[in-house]
């Protein structure tokens, strides 16, 4: 299986404080990638030295066997950031075939579309309101619609269930696996573990900018003496905690 990215031997260093070392991982084409740890561990770094934002200190970071250029490689990415940002004044519709014109779509196909995804997530009647007045939650939908629209390749998708309850998580989840089988790969970043069980192949768990478990699913969790991914997240950080205290 064919790797989507591939990171190898990358580091870090904002002034004298290095924030990631000597990371190592791989996403394989067509899974669905846990990249997980506590705020500050290092992922959103990775993340934006994947994508250009950031340069790294050393190392080598490729997406499809090259370093990942805005320019070119757009059209084969939807990332979802953790923070979010929509133009909030717009309607929902026009927002949705804006963006979709972006990527290579025509009008007519991208307003298609996003009918049918506001249809598919509750949002229908919602389509001719402007942002703002929409809901924490139903705002995330929208912007979760912007990251998908024509299908990309490879998806980033940090918190995409955030906020939300039972119901409508749970229709995320199902959307992201509708992806994954479409032919999507995706990285998925999230501090909701039972979300890692239902949807990840295999996770890597960064602290303080070091893999402290990497593989799949039913290796790391043999690792740790069978226990659930939740518990070995709490283990993990609870090392953390306890030199906090005892600092």
């Amino acid at each position: 299986m064919s790797n989507v990215i591939t990171v190898k031997n990358f580091r870090m260093d904002f002034g004298k404080k290095t924030v990631i070392r000597d990371l190592s991982f791989e996403v394989n084409r067509g899974e669905v990638f846990g990249f997980l740890g506590s705020n500050g561990s290092g992922k959103t770094t990775t993340i934006r030295a994947l994508l250009g934002i950031y340069r790294p200190t050393a190392g080598e970071l490729l997406v499809n066997g090259k370093q990942f250029r805005p320019a070119d490689d757009s059209s084969m990415l939807g990332y979802l950031p953790e923070e979010r940002g929509l133009y909030k004044k717009e309607r929902v519709i026009d927002i949705m075939i804006y963006f979709g014109r972006l990527r290579g779509m025509s009008r007519n196909e991208s307003r298609q579309w996003a009918e049918q995804y506001l249809a598919r997530v509750g949002l229908g009647e919602y389509a001719t309101t402007r942002l703002e007045k929409l809901s924490g939650g139903q705002q995330q939908k929208v912007q979760l619609g912007v990251t998908i629209m024509n299908n990309p390749k490879l998806l980033i998708l940090d918190e995409p269930t955030k906020g939300f309850d039972p119901v409508n998580r749970r229709l995320l989840m199902d959307i992201i696996e509708e992806r994954q089988k479409d032919g999507a790969t995706i990285v998925f970043i999230t501090h909701q573990m039972e979300e890692v069980e239902r949807l990840c192949d295999r996770v890597l768990l960064l602290k303080d900018g070091t893999a402290r478990a990497y593989g799949t699913v039913a290796d790391v969790r043999k690792q740790f003496g069978n226990r659930s991914l939740d518990d070995i997240f709490v283990e993990i950080y609870s090392d953390e905690n306890q030199e906090a205290n005892n600092a």
